[in-house]
């Protein structure tokens, strides 16, 4: 995780949503917002007897996730498509970070669950999403390094598959940053090294024709409500894509260093060939 978020050199582009833009904004939200605060609630009400009788396990509600995320896509027209196997031994997942975007379309293909700094979980809106769907909340506090490894661990011995940002911050898009090797070293613990796996996904948002490569970049000090209704507004929308790479097995890398250049030379790779054929 940094402690600085990532800034390009040029301003973000402006907004200029226009009558047609703003009724897109109402035609979207509106539906949008619905769908997923429904969703929310009867995960929610799912989560109060699934906690009793499961604990940490998840059977149910990780679908009603899926089921949300794949369609708040559908609502908001921007086309979806995935390429690559799903991880089925037990570990974690890491991908580049793009866009707030990330988190609906990370979720709408496999049951994962989100690893994010504390800071996330007073966030209006994306803090309440983030609590109910099982996200692990993590600080810098050195001192609770440990105490954090070992909810890594709790976590990862019942199956869960935990999401990290190795960037440690969002971009435009654009481009990979250095992947920080911090996180990885909960994986080399004695208690994880020999069953871990790591599956690296390369995220490419592919824009609107007309519009600047980076329209669904979300970075710096970019406000969410603005980015938002950009997004909602658009009048023709472009699209996601996510490839999936081959799992590696954590006992097969040296130390965490190795692991993540791995990783990230991986998500590197796939996302400038995905940018090239776009």
């Amino acid at each position: 995780m940094s402690d600085a978020s990532w800034h390009s050199e040029d301003a973000p582009d402006p907004i200029n949503l226009g009558v047609c833009g703003w009724l897109l904004v109402f035609f979207r939200g509106l539906p949008l917002a619905v769908f997923v605060f429904s969703g929310l609630i009867v995960l929610l009400i799912l989560r109060m007897i699934e906690r009793p009788l499961y604990g940490v396990h998840r059977p149910v509600t990780p679908f009603i996730t899926q089921f949300v995320c794949r369609n708040a896509f559908r609502i908001l027209g921007i086309s979806y498509r995935t390429t690559g196997e799903l991880m089925t031994q037990r570990g974690a997942v890491v991908a580049n970070h793009s866009s707030w975007l990330d988190i609906f379309a990370l979720n709408a293909r496999k049951r994962i669950y989100f690893v994010s700094k504390a800071e996330v979980a007073k966030w209006p809106g994306i803090g309440w999403l983030a609590r109910a769907t099982g996200t692990v909340f993590i600080e810098r506090d050195r001192k609770k390094a440990r105490e954090q490894t070992l909810l890594f661990q709790e976590r990862l011995t019942a199956g869960h598959k935990l999401l990290f940002f190795p960037e440690g911050t969002s971009t435009d898009g654009l481009r990979i940053l250095p992947f920080k090797t911090t996180l990885f070293a909960a994986f080399f613990t004695e208690d994880l090294r020999d069953f871990m796996y790591v599956q690296p996904v390369s995220v490419v948002y592919h824009a609107p024709k007309g519009e600047p490569d980076r329209f669904y970049g979300w970075w710096g000090d970019m406000d969410f409500a603005p980015h938002l209704l950009k997004t909602l507004g658009a009048r023709r929308q472009g699209g996601v894509e996510l490839i999936y790479h081959s799992p590696a097995k954590v006992s097969d890398f040296e130390n965490r260093k190795a692991l993540a250049a791995y990783c990230e030379d991986t998500v590197r790779q796939a996302h400038s060939l995905a940018r090239l054929e776009k």
